[in-house]
Parts: C-alpha cells; sequence; structure tokens
C-alpha cells in the first residue's frame, strides 16, 4: 500500500441556526449561563471541535448504512465486519470504505490480512475556528460572539413557565474556517462517501439539543487546490433511497 496524494478540503461552514456545543464545564458563576459553549482557552472564542463533525458524520454515515444494530450502538469496527457479512449481505465494500476513512482501533483478535486491507486512517477533521472576517463584523458592531437562549418547561395543565434554564449558543450567521485532509492510497478515491457525510451533517447538524431547532449548518464554500467543490456536496444520492427506486 502507497501514500499516492494528500489533499485538503478548506471551505466555510454558516450557521443557520443557533449552535451549543457544550464546554464540560461543571462550575458555576454567578451571572453565568448554565451551559456555556465550548471556547478556545487562549482566544476565548467559540470553536468546533473537529471530533464534533468527525462523530456526527461517522454516526450518520452508520445510521444511513443500517449497521448500529449490530454494533450495539458503538462506532463500527473491525470487530464487526464478520457480523455485517452474515447479518447485511452487500454492504461490506461500505464498511471497509467506511473504516479507510475514519479508522477502526484494531485489537489483538484482528485479522492481520484485514488490517493491511484497510490500511491507516484517510480524514483527519480539524478545529474549526471562527472566521477572522465574522469576528471584526461583530466586533465592529459591538456585538458579542455568543447569545443566551432561554428556555422554561411548560405545566400542560397550569400553562405556566417553570424550571428556567439559559444556554449559551454561538449565533446563527457565525462563519466557521472548514478544514478536512484527505490522505489517497494506491490512486483509491473514496470521496463520494466523505461527500455524502457533509451532506448527511447539512441536513441534521451539529451539537445539542437539534430537535429544539439548534445546529443547523450549511457549507458556504468548499475548494480542494483552488477548485470550487461545492457542486459536488448534493450530487451523491442517498444510497438507501436508490437502492428502493430500483427495486420499485
Amino acid at each position: 500500500m502507497k501514500l499516492t496524494a494528500i489533499q485538503k478540503l478548506t471551505g466555510t461552514l454558516e450557521l443557520v441556526t443557533g449552535l451549543h456545543i457544550g464546554s464540560g464545564n461543571t462550575e458555576m458563576h454567578i451571572g453565568g449561563t448554565d451551559n456555556p459553549v465550548i471556547k478556545h482557552p487562549r482566544t476565548l472564542e467559540p470553536y468546533i471541535p473537529g471530533s464534533s463533525i468527525k462523530g456526527k458524520i461517522r454516526s450518520l454515515l452508520e445510521w444511513e448504512m443500517g449497521v448500529v444494530d449490530i454494533t450495539e450502538g458503538s462506532p463500527l469496527g473491525f470487530n464487526h465486519i464478520q457480523s455485517i457479512e452474515s447479518e447485511r449481505e452487500g454492504i461490506r465494500p461500505q464498511a471497509l470504505d467506511l473504516l479507510r476513512l475514519f479508522g477502526g482501533a484494531p485489537d489483538l483478535k484482528t485479522d492481520e490480512a484485514l488490517i493491511k486491507e484497510i490500511g491507516p486512517t484517510r480524514l483527519a477533521f480539524w478545529d474549526c475556528a471562527l472566521e477572522k472576517i465574522w469576528v471584526d463584523e461583530m466586533n465592529s458592531r459591538n456585538l458579542l460572539l455568543t447569545e443566551t437562549k432561554m428556555e422554561n418547561v411548560i405545566d400542560r395543565i397550569r400553562g405556566v413557565a417553570e424550571h428556567p434554564r439559559n444556554t449559551e449558543r454561538v449565533p446563527a450567521g457565525a462563519r466557521f474556517d472548514f478544514n478536512l485532509t484527505i490522505r489517497q492510497h494506491d490512486g483509491e478515491n473514496l470521496m463520494r462517501t466523505v461527500w455524502r457525510g457533509l451532506e448527511l451533517l447539512e441536513l441534521t447538524g451539529l451539537g445539542g439539543s437539534g430537535s429544539r431547532g439548534y445546529g443547523k449548518v450549511k457549507f458556504t464554500r468548499l475548494e480542494m487546490n483552488g477548485v470550487d467543490k461545492l457542486p459536488e456536496l448534493h450530487k451523491v444520492n442517498n444510497p438507501a433511497a436508490t437502492t428502493s427506486q430500483a427495486a420499485a
């Protein structure tokens, strides 16, 4: 197996609705929010961890592939391949491609031939910092980089609000710099899966409280080697839908 190319996909990820990715901060501060967003320790500006994007895309692809019941909720790994072959006929190639892209943490019992067939992890998701131009725009207007969203529970009988809480969010319209590195071995092309994963991210969103309207995102720019790749994002059809249509 030979490394034949390393490509970098860059772009702009814009928030359509407010985004909350928690910091895990358990301390209570007077006048602070109940649920702060994660911020860079030096700049104190909110950012999107690369791990959040990678985890969400991987999860969505596994759900679409139909293997979550086989893995019992765990990320797809090398140890699941044999079960997939016996329970989900025809999806082994997709499962192998997903492991090539995202990795699978083999253990001592993993077949050496399978490890060599998969090879090293191809994708590297980098943390997404706020776009400098957007930060400058907000600063010039004396606006904050985050907002506080108030929420409560409505008593169904009395019709009154109870248990008020507040959540910090990055506001709609914020723009982040997106960077993804893709390793290519032996001239392979795994971009179809990458494009589908990014499209699923747009459809479902990022962060917490998605069912309450948080975290809807869209890519407004995607480039690779100076070439506009945004049109590629929506060319990939839903494999499940394609199969259903063919069967009909």
